[in-house]
């Protein structure tokens, strides 16, 4: 045999191998630089064309809202508020609690406590649709209400305390930070995700008895007994809020209403619940939140709360009210004979 010629047919081969893959090569590069550049121009088709970064407006898209990327901010100004005021979300206690560095005037608990994540958890009292719909027309309190108004209205209520200067630095920092969490959805537009899962109402009264024996097995070991929280290490803030007695939210708290406290409970407790994998059903959610709501805790003066009273919440637990319906009833339910007299009411 004549190795000689075997070699070098061989030889030849490999060279036209690595020739052809050598052309496909510079093909794939030339097809890529291409593309690249109608991408860039905007000439590409729609099948290819990189997506806008800017979100649709939330109520038009099936996604959930979520928060933007910090890392995209080269407003080094701006950045730096986004960031002070999502840590006086996340530990406003360390800033503005009993033993505050800042100012000592709440009561102990963050402001994550009720806006889960520092108010970016989806059906966690999250923060997504608050810069689209703020300023706004309010019940409660009758007025336009701009950011700053509801800000404090946490502060004096949930968190049991005073109100923060408008023109202060944390103020500041606090609404540049939900502004900007909210920064991509349309005015106007509800994020879908924002505030709390909707629940039905119960056909009978939430029951605080039931919901005592749940809390006892599904919610003191974050809780407590007496419903004391736990708090960090440090006693600076707490890991788990308290949710009665002197060192929780008072009377006039959104959570205070037992509809509201349900449905974050539904969507969120006990820890690692979520709106789409929950631990509790919605019976035993409106059971617990009737417990906790009929524990003692700090008192509010509300009666400048809901200056028409036809527009007070049918849980809203305080009189007066323009119907025959007692404050227990209003208080734990059931509601739809309330939403009964009303409806029965409007149509005359």
């Amino acid at each position: 045999m004549d190795h000689g010629k075997d070699l070098s047919r061989d030889f030849i081969r490999v060279v036209r191998l690595l020739m052809v893959a050598l052309t496909a090569s510079v093909a794939l590069m030339a097809a890529l630089i291409f593309w690249a550049g109608q991408i860039w121009s905007g000439k590409a088709p729609e099948a290819v064309r990189k997506p806008e970064r800017t979100l649709p407006p939330a109520a038009k898209v099936s996604e959930f809202w979520r928060p933007p990327d910090a890392a995209t901010l080269s407003n080094k100004a701006m950045l730096e508020q986004v960031i002070y005021g999502r840590e006086l979300i996340a530990h406003t206690a360390r800033y503005l609690g009993p033993e505050g560095s800042v100012l000592k005037i709440s009561n102990g608990m963050n402001c994550q406590n009720c806006h889960l994540d520092a108010g970016t958890k989806t059906f966690g009292n999250n923060y997504g649709a608050v810069s689209s719909t703020y300023p706004k027309f309010r019940a409660r309190s009758g007025t336009v209400e701009s950011i700053e108004k509801r800000v404090n209205d946490c502060f004096e209520r949930s968190l049991n305390g005073k109100a923060l200067e408008t023109d202060s630095r944390e103020m500041k920092a606090i609404v540049t930070y939900i502004e900007w969490l909210g920064s991509r959805v349309e005015k106007g537009a509800a994020a879908r995700g924002a505030g709390l899962v909707k629940m039905q109402t119960l056909e009978r009264a939430a029951d605080p008895a039931r919901g005592k024996a749940l809390y006892e097995t599904q919610c003191v070991v974050c809780h407590g007994k007496n419903g004391e929280g736990l708090k960090m290490p440090d006693g600076k803030e707490y890991q788990f809020p308290p949710l009665w007695g002197q060192n929780s939210y008072n009377h006039g708290a959104g959570l205070y209403r037992v509809s509201t406290f349900a449905q974050f409970i539904r969507a969120n407790m006990p820890l690692g619940a979520t709106h789409d994998n929950p631990v509790l059903s919605e019976e035993q959610s409106w059971d617990i939140a009737a417990y906790v709501n009929s524990l003692p805790r700090p008192g509010k003066d509300v009666s400048k709360d809901w200056p028409d009273i036809a527009l007070k919440p049918v849980d809203h637990p305080f009189g007066p009210y323009s119907d025959p319906f007692s404050e227990a009833q209003h208080k734990y339910g059931p509601f739809e004979p309330i939403r009964k007299f009303y409806a029965d009411k409007k149509s005359k």
